[in-house]
């Protein structure tokens, strides 16, 4: 990856070399939280935008949908969608960006001839509920890391450190971004194989469920709160109809570790089953691994973490027109996702590094993560193997919905650079859009209700 220069950081690195000198384990002081609302907006982002004007200033994101934005049930419509590419980017012609891109879109544009990078101009579009912004704001003061920096102790459902001091505050901001009280959608994933094989590899209908994001959640978080329930119907490929699978996430993964069960009609039961972070992802036939699923949702006690500051960065962002595309065919080419469809826009993220510990085990010997300071979700990821090879590529393809007010970070593609095929993974655009709804009944997330439950 190249080395970041003074004006790619000189926007960030001030605050963030100030608060490092800091203890991990402190919260801010009642002053430097006095930033948050004033310079910083109130999940941590800097208002102001870049010295170039290239980033403009946040204005509280999306506030209303387009003229254009459909019936309630429908995909979202592009808001921008008239806009045009402000440059393009190729391996022959990066145009002086080599800086503001990481080292996976650089290695993807040296090795696949057909990709390229639609740079648009920049929307901050991303905004939260005023009550996860006030959560944000006591946060800042109260939340800590606790018991070698591993454990989250004293926060409120929000952003629990929106002014970080080191990469694990980041990266358990990126674990509690908020993504909604619950949603539902059909959706597909597809693996493309270095021939260019398509494969669907799932259809489902899924119930996402945030128990965390109940607005009327009062006290601080525990270990064992259930963060994320998961909820799967499988209607395709036709081998996996009428499977069911939950996935219960509690807050603390390291001291409440994940819950997985599987409906299989033909024994006509459920039964636990093991998802390993470093095993590979069932429905992507090994191109990328479990805990890669939206760039990252492992457990960090593996790795040491460093803090490399923040970073003006072309990523993925604002992708209506690839996310609620109708045609499939459109989407996946024989080594890439159409760059027609996908649209890139400059940010500011905060880099982290983490490095594998001596002794713990992992495929993975050093991963880098891009993390958006307006939403907190993790971007992008570039993922090295034991021998300091960069291994995969993983990219969320974020978007936010301006019908329910909630960014939506599900959507996303990992690249695979030693086989040469790609995943991608919750597409909804083949199907009716996302509905933002009241949760399931508890009684809906037990393993004894998965046969032939369905959803809503």
């Amino acid at each position: 990856m190249p080395g970041p220069d003074a004006k790619t950081l000189a926007a960030g690195l001030a605050l963030a070399t100030l608060l490092l000198a800091h203890g991990a384990e402190a919260a801010v002081t009642a002053q430097q939280a006095e930033a948050l609302g004033a310079t910083l907006t109130a999940v941590g982002a800097e208002k102001a935008g870049s010295a170039d004007g290239r980033i403009p200033a946040y204005t509280g994101g999306l506030p209303t949908a387009p003229a254009s934005a459909g019936h309630p049930d429908a995909g979202l419509a592009d808001p921008f969608a008239d806009e045009k590419p402000l440059r393009v980017l190729t391996a022959s012609d990066l145009g002086g960006a080599e800086s503001e891109l990481t080292a996976g879109t650089l290695e993807l544009l040296r090795t696949h001839p057909a990709f390229c990078v639609d740079v648009y101009p920049t929307h901050r579009t991303m905004a939260d509920p005023e009550w996860f912004l006030a959560n944000t704001l006591r946060n800042a003061t109260d939340a800590r890391l606790v018991e070698d920096n591993l454990t989250l102790e004293n926060a409120l459902p929000g952003i629990p450190f929106p002014i970080p001091r080191d990469g694990r505050e980041v990266m358990w901001n990126h674990r509690l971004h908020y993504m909604g009280r619950a949603m539902e959608f059909k959706y597909d994933s597809w693996l493309v194989t270095s021939s260019g094989d398509r494969n669907l590899t799932t259809t489902a209908q899924s119930a996402w469920d945030f128990p965390a994001f109940d607005p009327k959640w009062t006290r601080p978080l525990r270990p064992d709160d259930a963060l994320f329930r998961w909820k799967l119907d499988y209607s395709g490929p036709q081998r996996r109809a009428g499977e069911a699978f939950i996935l219960i996430d509690s807050v603390d993964p390291l001291k409440d570790p994940r819950k997985t069960w599987l409906y299989v009609p033909g024994q006509r039961r459920a039964k636990r089953v093991e998802v390993p972070d470093d095993a590979p992802h069932s429905s992507s036939s090994g191109a990328y691994i479990n805990d890669d699923a939206f760039v990252y949702t492992g457990v960090l006690e593996r790795y040491d973490i460093k803090l490399l500051g923040k970073r003006e960065m072309i990523v993925p962002y604002n992708t209506y027109r690839l996310t609620y595309h109708a045609n499939i065919d459109d989407v996946l080419q024989k080594r890439e996702i159409n760059p027609e469809l996908l649209r890139w826009e400059l940010h500011r993220v905060w880099v982290v590094e983490a490095t594998l510990k001596p002794g713990q085990h992992h495929v993975y010997g050093r991963r880098v993560f891009y993390v958006d300071e307006d939403s907190w979700a993790a971007l992008a990821s570039d993922e090295y193997d034991l021998d300091g090879k960069l291994l995969r590529v993983v990219y969320a393809l974020p978007t936010y919905d301006y019908k329910a007010g909630v960014p939506f970070t599900v959507m996303h593609v990992a690249y695979n650079l030693d086989t040469g095929a790609y995943f991608l993974a919750f597409f909804p655009g083949s199907h009716s859009g996302v509905r933002y709804v009241e949760s399931l009944p508890d009684r809906l997330w037990s393993p004894d209700a998965m046969a032939g439950s369905g959803l809503r």
